[in-house]
């Protein structure tokens, strides 16, 4: 019963969205009756019992509001704090520079799909050092997308370029990684070297490929033109961000340089984060401002910019995030993902088929809810008892569960990465997860591929 009136919520809240009703009081609505309908008929809770207003009708709001709260703080900061850089950048005219800077050297390839694709290999080769799906957009965003946009690929083909970049949560030191290599009992090295990384080699050659041709395909069938920026018409342009000097080049590079310096990878005992990053980065292009203007009353004028960008990202992506994940907390309330998990297990299947079930639950789950972690988080803990019963180790059931949850969150128009690249890329989400859609079932095709291969490997 929980599942046919989840499933009834879910398809009436998908048609709204459909019907262009905007999404963020949808999803609220939603995940509202779904709560009030878990506690009503015994499913579940809405809130922890300390954090309970002691009244059913204002617990959902409460929830609603510890969301808001702990979303503003860090993700949403997070957010905000990129988006104005960026808009500061363009502002300035840095972004324009950098695609100057770049943009004659990788004509040169004569593909600016080719550099597409290559930008998503980088990608996902930078995300062993910035493990947040989100963040890792929003710098990319800030240095590739210019750069894609400005060989001729169009937006809704380099934003969904950047936004998959981290469709595979492969870092060692992310949380979903040391959480299965402990489930399975393995030490998260080997767990990473011997199972992880052959599967995202794989995914190298068949996702970037996957990119290539879908993207221009779906370019020409939209009707884009493949038209680089014309640098000579930019010189000769009366807009000041034209003629910004080539040193501003630099400037939006700041930020995940200094990511990546102050990382695992380089230097280990300062610590910089993205917000420290992009608060750094916007006191240098400050400080390079005053030195091209020596006018400091509009360099501090300037900075409005920065702080409109904040004002954007709050209004248009973080109260989506938080929409999503009240919408989810519905779902989560109604008991939809022990549901699934008690009805896979009663069907009897065998082990491969069992493992493909179960990544199914949670690709689809991650779609619906937004969230990668919560259905994988969910299902982690009960994965042993599952393979055990199903006669196979749990780190064959565990890998591809995890990577299906990264996977499948890549084409969820709620999930955080979905929404921020949208925002900053200025393109919609649901027209940007019919992009990543192509791409990430070739990376679902190689996961459970190589999940086979290591299953009758023994």
């Amino acid at each position: 019963m929980a599942l046919t009136i989840a499933l009834v919520v879910t398809l009436w809240v998908g048609y709204l969205i459909y019907k262009k009703y905007k999404p963020q009081p949808v999803l609220v609505v939603g995940g509202f009756i779904l709560m009030y309908i878990a506690v009503i008929m015994g499913y579940g809770k809405i809130v922890a019992p300390k954090a309970s207003t002691g009244a059913l009708l204002f617990d959902t709001f409460q929830f609603m509001s510890m969301t808001l709260s702990s979303r503003a703080a860090k993700l949403g900061l997070n957010i905000m704090c990129v988006g104005a850089f960026a808009k500061y950048m363009d502002a300035i005219g840095a972004s324009r520079a950098l695609v100057r800077m770049t943009i004659k050297p990788l004509l040169k390839l004569r593909s600016p799909y080719l550099v597409l694709a290559l930008s998503w290999v980088l990608g996902l080769v930078i995300g062993l050092c910035i493990n947040s799906a989100s963040g890792l957009a929003m710098l990319l965003m800030v240095t590739v997308f210019p750069i894609l946009v400005g060989l001729g690929v169009s937006r809704l083909a380099a934003t969904a370029a950047v936004a998959s970049t981290l469709c595979f949560d492969w870092s060692p030191s992310d949380t979903g990684t040391i959480l299965s290599a402990e489930t399975a009992g393995l030490d998260p090295v080997i767990y990473w070297t011997d199972y992880q990384v052959p599967i995202v080699i794989v995914a190298f050659f068949v996702v970037s490929a996957l990119f290539y041709f879908s993207q221009k395909y779906l370019d020409k069938k939209a009707g884009h033109v493949v038209k680089p920026v014309d640098v000579d018409a930019q010189e000769a342009s009366d807009d000041p961000r034209d003629h910004a000097p080539a040193i501003y080049a630099l400037l939006p590079v700041v930020p995940l340089a200094l990511i990546l310096c102050f990382s695992p990878l380089w230097i280990t005992w300062i610590k910089v984060n993205i917000i420290n990053a992009m608060m750094i980065g916007l006191a240098i292009g400050m400080i390079a401002e005053y030195i091209r203007s020596r006018n400091l009353k509009e360099v501090f004028a300037g900075v409005q910019a920065f702080f409109d960008g904040m004002g954007l990202q709050m209004a248009n992506v973080v109260t989506l995030i938080v929409a999503g994940q009240v919408f989810a907390q519905g779902l989560m309330s109604m008991g939809v993902i022990d549901t699934l998990i008690k009805s896979s297990q009663a069907a009897g299947f065998s082990p491969m088929l069992m493992m493909i079930v179960m990544v199914a639950i949670i690709a689809v789950s991650s779609v619906v809810m937004g969230s990668g972690n919560a259905p994988f988080f969910a299902f982690a803990a009960l994965t042993p008892a599952v393979a055990q019963a199903s006669g196979i180790a749990p780190v064959l059931f565990l890998l591809p569960m995890h990577f299906a949850a990264s996977i499948a969150r890549t084409c969820s128009p709620i999930t955080a990465v979905i929404v921020v690249s949208s925002g900053m890329g200025n393109v919609s989400p649901f027209d940007l997860v019919k992009r990543t859609f192509i791409p990430m079932c070739g990376a679902m095709a190689v996961n459970i591929a190589m999940t086979f291969f290591y299953y009758y490997r023994g």
